[in-house]
């Protein structure tokens, strides 16, 4: 006869594909019988219309079945109580406040550059894709709010070009997830019927920034990266005074004139006490088949940044030069990263190095307390 254990046993261990945690673990198996060889499985989701709803009730059927002498499956499905949300968004998230402190072990990269257009949304993009390729966990915040891209760069639109709204338990949001990368824009916050556009000032501004460090659950994270808008506004003050813990990648053009800005957005971040880790050359010149070299905007911008943000202090490195790349670009407007599309192409292998060389960087645990406790 098979237990009615082995039949939980083997459905708590299934995943929500969203909080991406054991079923069993966030209390949504109920009732279990087993009669002969057919077992019956009740299970609660979080909410009404949750859009893992099929998945997971696909997963239990699966490992119901997979049990030894169950030939027959039946999945009753039902939703939480508003009490039974509540004390599961408390548990999960813990007391409402930013997590990602000082202390956390999450290490926070702020992408930034002087000036728009020179492609720091996608590098920060295809970035977050290489990393987690690498078995890293990535959050990505597009804090770009008036311009923002990172939707469309990672695919995650639909054929209107309109992102998918997160899912929400109760006041907790769970990010949309694409190429291993939970991300969160404006952009999926916008009313269908409502123009792409957003027109906002400093403080919309930053209590936007703020609920998305505070309310979007990205869970445990090893690298949360920030797509800063241009220049140094009000969100660059906001991203300052929110994690002044967090450091800074500059992004540039070879150009004289985009590297000249680009050294203030690192100024501005080293005012608030952020660290700049590193500068990325980007529209690099490009080695065409026939050998001939490509130069479109110059050459030296980035060793340029990297020479002036350094001091006797601190040695800010070029940690890359990524040239220019028709297949950057037409991975870019496909919603797919060029790091996984096309992932032998120059830029590709260029991103990828920048990658390696962030994670290579140590960081110091002095001072910082540790998730862990003496068994």
């Amino acid at each position: 006869m098979t237990d009615v254990d082995d039949v939980r046993r083997a459905v708590a261990a299934v995943t929500d594909p969203e909080l991406r945690r054991p079923i069993g673990d966030l209390d949504m198996v109920r009732g279990i019988t087993v009669d002969g060889g057919a077992a019956t499985v009740e299970i609660a989701l979080t909410i009404v219309g949750c859009p893992a709803a099929d998945r997971i009730e696909r997963d239990v059927r699966g490992a119901a079945a997979s049990v030894p002498g169950i030939d027959h499956v039946t999945v009753s499905v039902g939703v939480m109580t508003p009490s039974e949300r509540a004390a599961l968004v408390e548990r999960i998230r813990g007391p409402r406040q930013m997590p990602f402190t000082a202390d956390s072990l999450t290490r926070v990269i702020a992408v930034t550059s002087g000036k728009g257009g020179v492609g720091k949304s996608t590098l920060t993009a295809n970035l977050a894709v290489s990393l987690a390729g690498r078995g890293l966990a990535v959050g990505l915040i597009d804090a770009d709010v008036h311009g923002f891209s990172i939707p469309g760069l990672l695919g995650l639109v639909d054929a209107d070009g309109r992102p998918p709204q997160p899912t929400r338990i109760d006041e907790l949001m769970l990010p949309p997830v694409a190429f291993g990368v939970k991300t969160i824009s404006i952009g999926m916050f916008l009313p269908p019927d409502a123009p792409p556009a957003v027109a906002w000032r400093g403080p919309m501004l930053h209590r936007t920034v703020q609920q998305f460090l505070t309310d979007v659950h990205f869970g445990d994270l090893d690298v949360l990266l920030i797509d800063m808008p241009p220049g140094t506004g009000d969100v660059a003050i906001s991203v300052g005074q929110l994690l002044p813990h967090a450091d800074v990648l500059v992004v540039t053009t070879p150009q004289e004139a985009a590297a000249d800005v680009a050294v203030r957005s690192g100024l501005v971040a080293r005012q608030t006490g952020q660290r700049v880790v590193g500068v990325v050359e980007n529209m690099a010149p490009l080695t065409l088949p026939d050998g001939t070299v490509l130069d479109l905007f110059g050459s030296g911008g980035g060793e340029a940044v990297a020479r002036m943000l350094s001091d006797g202090d601190t040695d800010v490195p070029l940690l890359g030069s990524v040239p220019l790349s028709p297949a950057l670009r037409a991975g870019g407007d496909a919603g797919t990263p060029v790091v996984v599309g096309a992932p032998t192409d120059a830029a590709a292998v260029a991103i990828d190095a920048v990658g390696a060389a962030l994670m290579g960087q140590r960081r110091s645990l002095a001072g910082r307390s540790l998730p862990v406790r003496p068994s």
